[in-house]
C-alpha cells in the first residue's frame, strides 16, 4: 500500500477545491443521504466533476427536487434518485438486488445521532448502531461485486469524531443489559464504521477496492435534529442570546464539512491509499488519550484484531456469507 501522502488542504478547505481538475465523467457515485447537508455537497461536488450521481435516500419524493439543482450543474452525467432505509433490511437488499453495472464510488454519509430514547428495529437492535454501521455494512457488502468490477474503485465511510467517546461494548452493543445512553450508542456506532473500515480495506484490497473513514468536521445539519436547546449550548451551537448559529464558532460549512468525503472519493492524491482515518482533508493522527473533543483516531478504533472481531459479528448479525 502507498504510504499516506503529505496534502496540501486545511480545515477550511471546500469539496470543490480538494478534487479542482479532476474528470470524473464515466464513473458511478452512490451517495446515501445525498439529499441534505454535506451528502448534498458530495453528492453535487461528485456530478460537477462529471460522475454519474445516485441519491440513496429514504424520502425519493423529497430528494427529486434536489436531484433537479443537482443536475443543472451536472457535467453531464446522470443524477438519479433511488429509496434506501438503512434501518431497513429490505430497502438495502432491494437497492442492491437493482443495482447493474460497475460501482465506482460509494459514499457512506447517511446517519443518526443521539436519538433521546432507546429505539429498536425489528431485529432488536438498538437504532444508531443499526443505522450508521449495519445498514451501511450490508449495504456495502451487496454491493461488493459491483465495486470490484469497477476500476479502482473507491467506499468512503463517514464516520466521526465521537468515535473517541466510546468503543464497541463487544459484551452489550445493543443495550440489553446497561443503560441506554445517546451519546455513548451514538460513540459506539462510530466507532464500528472505523473499525469496519479497517476489516474490509484488509479483505478487499485484492480487488482493487479502497476503503476509508473519516471525520467531517462540525456541521449544522439535519443530523443535530433530536438535540434539544440545553445540548445545542452545549456544542456551541447558540450563542450568547440562544440563537441557532448556521456556523457556529470553530464549526464548518457544509462545503468545508464535505471536502475530506470528496478528497477520499475521487482525488488522485489519495489512490492507493486504504484502511486509514482522515480528518480535515489529511490523514489523520494517532490519539492516545482519547476524549470528546480531540483530535484523531482512538488505538481501539484501528485495532486490528478489534476489527476482525467487529467484522465476524456483523456478518453474523446480517447473516452475509462475506
Amino acid at each position: 500500500m502507498p504510504s499516506a501522502p503529505s496534502l496540501p488542504f486545511t480545515a477550511r478547505s471546500t469539496a470543490a477545491e480538494v478534487i479542482a481538475g479532476v474528470d470524473l465523467t464515466g464513473r458511478h457515485a452512490v451517495v446515501t443521504g445525498g439529499a441534505s447537508g454535506i451528502g448534498l455537497v458530495t453528492a453535487r461536488t461528485l456530478a460537477e466533476a462529471g460522475a454519474d450521481v445516485t441519491l440513496a435516500v429514504r424520502d425519493p419524493r423529497a430528494a427529486r427536487r434536489v436531484a433537479g439543482e443537482i443536475r443543472a450543474v451536472s457535467r453531464g452525467g446522470a443524477v438519479r434518485v433511488a429509496r434506501l432505509d438503512l434501518a431497513d433490511r429490505d430497502s438495502i437488499a432491494d437497492f442492491t438486488a437493482s443495482w447493474t453495472g460497475p460501482l465506482h464510488i460509494l459514499v457512506n454519509n447517511a446517519g443518526i445521532m443521539a436519538l433521546p430514547g432507546l429505539v429498536r428495529t425489528p431485529e432488536g437492535w438498538e437504532s444508531q448502531f443499526a443505522t450508521n454501521h449495519l445498514g451501511h455494512a450490508a449495504l456495502t457488502l451487496g454491493l461488493h461485486g459491483a465495486l470490484a468490477s469497477a476500476e479502482s474503485s473507491r467506499v468512503v465511510q463517514v464516520a466521526s469524531s465521537a468515535h473517541l467517546m466510546a468503543p464497541v461494548d463487544f459484551a452489550d452493543i445493543h443495550f440489553e443489559r446497561r443503560p441506554y445512553e445517546p451519546w455513548t450508542a451514538y460513540a459506539q456506532s462510530k466507532t464500528a464504521v472505523v473499525l469496519f473500515t479497517v476489516a474490509l480495506a484488509e479483505r478487499w484490497s485484492r480487488d482493487g477496492i479502497t476503503v476509508n473513514s473519516l471525520h467531517p468536521g462540525g456541521i449544522m445539519t439535519n443530523l443535530q435534529r433530536h438535540l434539544d436547546d440545553d445540548q445545542l449550548t452545549f456544542v456551541g451551537a447558540k450563542d450568547s442570546t440562544g440563537a441557532t448559529l448556521d456556523v457556529p464558532p470553530g464549526w464548518k460549512t457544509p462545503e468545508q464539512g464535505a471536502a475530506t468525503s470528496v478528497l477520499l472519493a475521487a482525488s488522485p492524491l489519495v489512490a492507493g491509499i486504504t484502511g486509514r482515518y482522515f480528518e480535515d482533508a489529511a490523514l489523520a493522527p494517532l490519539q492516545p488519550d482519547p476524549a470528546p473533543g480531540r483530535a484523531g483516531v482512538a488505538p481501539y478504533a484501528i485495532d486490528p484484531t478489534s476489527a476482525d472481531r467487529l467484522f465476524d459479528e456483523t456478518v453474523r448479525a446480517l447473516g452475509s456469507a462475506a
